[in-house]
């Protein structure tokens, strides 16, 4: 998995973080790891670039929750707990759309797993990156 992240201007600066490859339990980390130091460093709004994502595992599933959780202000998850992390995405999966994290460019593969799970209605799904950035 390749990740980079990039700034966009629209009506308030985005952070926007390019997914490339597979989400799975050898990259969810990672993408938890470059959200929470963009945060840090005081980006509040995010998309989710996943043009060039190619698969979500159950960890792909953690990490975006935990992402969600973390630009809300809340404690993330902790991964290490296994079921534990995902029954925890499965409570938070109904207090709908997210207001700081924005998916984009969701390949119909991954769309699909994302709506098996119910995060089709957690996150806001945009056709392009400028839709995405301009939604904020």
């Amino acid at each position: 998995m390749n990740i980079t992240l990039s700034q966009q201007q629209g009506r308030v600066p985005v952070t926007v973080v390019h997914l490339d490859g597979k989400l799975d339990s050898n990259s969810f980390q990672r993408l938890i790891d470059e959200a929470k130091k963009a945060y840090d460093g005081g980006s509040r709004d995010l998309v989710l670039d996943m043009t060039k994502l190619t698969y979500i595992s159950s960890a792909g599933i953690v990490s975006l929750h935990s992402v969600a959780k973390l630009f809300r202000g809340e404690t993330m998850p902790d991964p290490e707990q296994g079921w534990g992390a995902i029954r925890s995405a499965e409570k938070d999966r109904d207090s709908g759309a997210q207001q700081h994290v924005k998916m984009c460019g969701v390949p119909p593969e991954v769309r699909s797993v994302l709506d098996v799970v119910g995060f089709s209605n957690f996150f806001e799904m945009h056709g392009d990156l400028q839709q995405a950035v301009a939604s904020f």
